[in-house]
């Protein structure tokens, strides 16, 4: 990859990655709300914003963040799995990929949006929990990103 290429797709990267990080921070605090509130409008308003987060950031912005990911450790002296740190990262973003498949719950959300439907108390807390470690996963492989431990696999 010619240099000029090789550092916009590495921009794209970057600025992709943080935006996830970004995104996943904004449902940690919408649920958050949602389940602390006493405020059912409250509580539905933050739920019916979800799936906004979700298909407008969430999964545009993972996938991006994968494909140019895989791009760069394809066409770079690092490779995908020749060090440590970027199969643990390709693995971190597919976890959080994979978090995120399981942790939205269409209709779940539809029932909590509905004006009579009771706000998912208890399942909410899980949607925290569940969103934390994405949270964590993101975080630790920007670290890796930073500090590229140079151990190689065999």
């Amino acid at each position: 990859m010619r240099p000029r290429i090789r550092k916009t797709v590495m921009v794209i990267h970057v600025i992709t990655s943080v935006a996830l990080l970004g995104e996943v921070w904004g449902l940690v605090v919408l649920n958050t709300a949602a389940v602390l509130t006493k405020d059912t409008d409250l509580a539905h308003a933050a739920y019916r914003l979800m799936p906004n987060l979700i298909f407008a950031g969430g999964i545009p912005l993972s996938l991006t963040a994968l494909a140019t990911g895989i791009a760069l450790g394809l066409t770079s002296h690092w490779g995908l799995f020749r060090h440590y740190w970027v199969t643990v990262k390709l693995g971190l973003l597919v976890a959080v990929i994979c978090v995120g498949i399981f942790l939205f719950d269409p209709e779940g959300m539809a029932a909590a949006t509905a004006g009579d439907a009771p706000v998912p108390g208890a399942r909410g807390w899980g949607q925290i929990a569940a969103l934390g470690t994405q949270i964590a996963m993101l975080v630790t492989a920007t670290t890796l990103s930073v500090f590229k431990p140079r151990r190689k696999l065999r």
